[in-house]
């Protein structure tokens, strides 16, 4: 049987989400916030979540009206986003599990949102461009994509070699290093009590420029502009502490 892929294994344990359980619900909105007042978006929009975890920014944009769709590889993530889903009582969002470098069979999306360093995982530009091509195709003609990720160039040059965190009885130990082409987060899970290893593993994602994505996205978009934060500043490479792009299917 194949070994999975990494992120496969890691983004469906629980351990992924104890880690980042810290992650800010009302950065996230007002992210949206200001990214729908941007994209002067209808209100009859469909949206693609693409990568969506536990669902929420699907949920955010569902409570803002739009008709949302949320895929993931990681069925307990999707399970997960669906429980809460319910619990809200929100009806215009369906969660899915699926593989971002393929085209999901579904009419088309106004605007697919790939968010949160979702994007590099793999380790050859020829899947980088499946999945640029998957989302040229579930998108409406002139249909939006945005692609919020990580700044590598500032990341590289500050990166945390190593840390410990703590949570909840589990401790995770933490190691980080980059070379010409990825970056790498190496956790290992241990036990507080007694320190018995839980297990290991090991983030990577694609240290991937401004200058990368334009080439990624050149056969299927136009990138029609460039921030530098959620509070959609001016992008800069050295001090920027993401990369978020918005680019315009091709006629």
């Amino acid at each position: 049987m194949p070994q999975k892929e990494w992120f496969a294994t890691w983004f469906d344990s629980p351990y992924y989400h104890l880690l980042y359980q810290h992650r800010d619900d009302n950065e996230a909105k007002l992210f949206l916030d200001h990214l729908v007042q941007k994209l002067d978006l209808p209100s009859t929009a469909r949206v693609l979540d693409l990568a969506c975890g536990k669902g929420r920014h699907s949920l955010t944009l569902a409570q803002m009206g739009f008709e949302v769709v949320g895929a993931d590889l990681a069925p307990n993530s999707i399970l997960a986003a669906q429980e809460q889903a319910d619990k809200l009582g929100v009806k215009n969002v369906a969660f899915s599990v699926h593989d971002m470098r393929q085209a999901m069979d579904t009419s088309p999306f106004d605007v697919v949102f790939n968010l949160f360093t979702s994007f590099g995982y793999f380790d050859t530009l020829a899947e980088n461009q499946a999945v640029c091509k998957a989302l040229s195709t579930m998108l409406t003609a002139n249909g939006l994509l945005v692609i919020d990720f990580l700044n590598a160039t500032k990341v590289c040059a500050n990166l945390k070699p190593a840390e410990t965190i703590e949570r909840e009885g589990v401790v995770f130990d933490i190691k980080r290093w980059h070379n010409d082409t990825h970056i790498y987060k190496q956790i290992e899970v241990l036990a507080a009590q007694d320190q018995t290893q839980i297990g290991v593993f090991t983030e990577r994602v694609q240290a991937l420029s401004k200058n990368d994505f334009e080439s990624l996205l050149a056969a299927d978009f136009d990138i029609i502009e460039t921030f530098g934060s959620y509070h959609l500043t001016p992008f800069d490479e050295k001090t920027s502490e993401r990369l978020i792009l918005i680019a315009k299917k091709k006629a």
